[in-house]
Formats: C-alpha cells, structure tokens, sequence
C-alpha cells in the first residue's frame, strides 16, 4: 500500500501545501523592490519615483490598506498609479484611504479594465494555457454584455481633488522643485481603450523629462513610446506571472510581452530607439484568484539618475 500511494499521497500533500503558502502567506507579503535607472539629462538632480500598480482592493482588506500607507514614509517626489485599483465595486472609498497619505505628494495615474469592470468568476486554470495575443489570464476576459460596472468615477475624483494629473490619452505634466517632469499615459490597451494617436509627437516640448504611463505593457504602446523618443516607460498589468515557477519565472504575461519581461527593469527596442521599461507585478489579485507564487506583491521606489553617456 504504502509504494503503490506514498508518491501520489506525497505530490498531493505538497500540492496542498503549496495552495496554503500562496492564498495564506504570499499574497499579503508585501514588498518594496528598489532600482535605479539612468534616464536624467546630465546635472539634473536624481528623482525618487514610487511606482504602485494592481492593488485590486477588496472590502476588509486591511494589511494592503496599512502597507500602502506606510509607504509614505518613503517620501518620494511623486507617485505613478498604473491602475487596476479596485477589484471590488464597493472598495473605491478603501482605495482612497489606503492612497491618502501616498496622495499628499504629487502625483499622476492612468486606469487599467479593473477600475472600470468588476472581476468574472471564471476557471482559473484557463490562465495557463492562455498566451496567445487576444487571450486573457487571471484578472478575466475584456468587458462584455452584462459586465460589472466598477464606480470608477470615484476615484478619478478623488485623486484629481489630490492633485494627481490623469493621464486617459492625454498630456500632463508635474512641478517638482522647478523642474517640469512632462507626462503621457495611454488608457488601457488590454480593453483596446489605448489611443496613441492623440499623444504622438514625442515627449512634452519644454520639460526636463518626460516618461510614458500605461496599464498594460502590450507592444504597439511600447512601440509608439520608444519610437518617439521616450527613455522611460512605466506600466502594470501583469500581476509579474502571479504563478510562477521557481527558479524558472513566469509562464505568462497577460498581454503579448515576452515573460522575459514581465516584471522588473528591462528595455525595449524600437528601430533604432531603445527605452527602459518597468513593469510593476503588483501589490494584488483578482477576488476570485487570491493566490501568488513565486511572486510577491510589491511596489516600487525608482531612483532616476543621469544618463549614462
């Protein structure tokens, strides 16, 4: 009895194991990850970016809510949201609350299509096997018939009424010591709301930088900002994989990036323009998929520096 069960029995109390650490001690081990990226003209002093991306809030989620607001004691120069807020449409007043020391410095947000449609309860083991362009992993599929409609409006006003530039195809642009840091940010290519024509042209004329903002890292948008010219682009999306292999790295992305690429610091190539990407894996998860592995939730603190010429 004991050879023919030992090994299935064995596979199946680490299976179990595994399901335990994910959904009970991963997915609310939060981290901040620290980098720095050399994309500032020469004599520009060094700026301190935090990046915070895919909160997915849930009602009673109260460990997020404290790590997000302790993170203002970083006290960076200013904050990018790369969207996927909510997860929950009665969650936007605990965005708020978690975001509200963070929304005391200045500030600049795009959305992703979880800030505007509620989560599908859909079989989760779909996401593996989901990597082709049009496909969609663990946050759903794009809004249909019927979708929940998320109360998005409220936190538009929220962070506008905190200053925080919204960046939906649009300009923008934030003060930081005299220095104009110039801003464009696309809506969210995953729900094709993405509308780079608008903003073509290159980075904001008059500014001392200028960076590219957007939820999902699909490649037309990565293309669009690296051949114009910019030489950094911030997005989200990706959750880094959620599910991971150890010591392999994700098997998915969610979007058509390379799982190379799916979180972290890496650049991107554009005819002959190269830019550096970073790619947020989040702090949260869809309700109906609350599990990481491999892969904690995170934000992150970017120190920008001078170029390396």
């Amino acid at each position: 009895m004991r050879a023919r069960y030992g090994v299935p029995l064995s596979i199946a109390a680490a299976g179990a194991a595994g399901v335990v650490y994910a959904a009970g001690f991963e997915v609310r081990s939060f981290r901040l990850r620290r980098i720095t990226v050399p994309v500032l003209p020469p004599g520009m002093r060094p700026l301190r970016v935090l990046q915070v991306s895919d909160i997915h809030m849930v009602g009673g989620q109260r460990k997020k809510a404290r790590w997000l607001q302790s993170l203002a004691g970083l006290r960076p120069d200013f904050v990018v949201n790369t969207g996927d807020n909510l997860s929950d449409p009665e969650a936007v007043p605990e965005v708020l609350d978690a975001l509200g020391p963070l929304m005391e410095f200045p500030g600049t947000y795009v959305f992703g299509s979880n800030d505007y449609y509620g989560p599908t309860l859909r079989n989760p083991a779909r996401y593996l096997f989901e990597k082709a362009r049009g496909k969609h992993g663990l946050n759903g599929n794009p809004p249909v018939v019927g979708a929940v409609h998320n109360p998005w409006e409220g936190l538009r006003d929220g962070f506008d009424a905190a200053g925080w530039v919204g960046l939906s195809n649009s300009r923008g642009s934030l003060k930081i010591d005299g220095m104009e840091i110039g801003l464009t940010g696309l809506d969210d290519p995953h729900i094709k709301r993405d509308r780079y024509a608008r903003v073509a042209g290159g980075p904001v004329p008059g500014a001392d930088f200028s960076l590219g903002i957007v939820h999902a890292p699909y490649l037309r948008t990565l293309d669009a900002f690296t051949s114009d010219g910019y030489e950094l682009v911030l997005a989200g999306h990706t959750h880094g994989g959620q599910l991971c292999i150890p010591f392999y790295g994700a098997l998915v992305t969610n979007c058509d990036l390379d799982t190379q690429r799916v979180k972290g610091l890496s650049t991107h190539s554009a005819g002959e323009q190269t830019s550096y990407l970073h790619v947020s894996a989040g702090c949260g998860t869809s309700r109906y998929t609350p599990v990481r592995f491999a892969c904690p939730p995170e934000a992150t603190l970017l120190t920008l520096v001078g170029r390396r010429d």
